[in-house]
């Protein structure tokens, strides 16, 4: 066998070899993290936005007034999310379910206390008469279609869970959110 014949074989045979090794780890290297496995989110991470738990204004139980209070939900996301069955409540209880809302990826849909027509970009709680949030301390609380929390955002004394009395002026009256 002549020198030129071995050689090329050990080059055929290097080059097999190093296409073997190339093809493994390419799918290794091409891995950008964004992994959607069964141990991975498969849905994009929504979260509490903007909250104004404090009516501008009297607190009148108007529905103008019920409806200038609301939380922000937020697809950080560039997928859309379907929040059918999501719910969004208080430290009191009072719960909000979504229905049939699709959230685009990068869009916020805002979650009104008072009355009206569901849009793309706000729906509406239907309450007549009570508000939801509290004006000095409370905790608003996404959950998903199961019921796992995916996000919690708080005000006030809430914000240190020192102290979950219900709000109160300085005459030690409640405040006038009735649940």
């Amino acid at each position: 066998m002549s020198a030129s014949r071995t050689v090329r074989r050990l080059v055929a045979t290097g080059l097999a070899a190093g296409s073997v090794v190339a093809v493994v780890a390419m799918p290794a290297s091409a891995d950008d993290g964004h992994n959607r496995g069964r141990h991975h989110q498969s849905y994009s991470r929504v979260v509490l936005g903007s909250i104004q738990y404090d009516s501008p204004g009297r607190d009148d139980y108007s529905n103008r007034s019920l409806n200038r209070e609301w939380v922000e939900v937020t697809n950080t996301g560039y997928r859309p999310v379907n929040l059918n069955g999501w719910t969004l409540s208080d430290r009191d209880g009072n719960r909000y379910r979504f229905d049939d809302v699709r959230l685009a990826g990068r869009a916020t849909v805002r979650v009104h206390t008072g009355r009206g027509h569901d849009t793309r970009t706000n729906v509406y709680q239907d309450r007549r008469t009570d508000y939801v949030w509290g004006n000095y301390s409370d905790t608003a609380t996404l959950r998903d279609d199961h019921g796992r929390t995916v996000d919690t955002k708080s005000w006030g004394r809430d914000r240190d869970h020192r102290n979950n009395d219900r709000d109160r002026d300085h005459r030690n009256h409640d405040r006038g959110h009735r649940r």
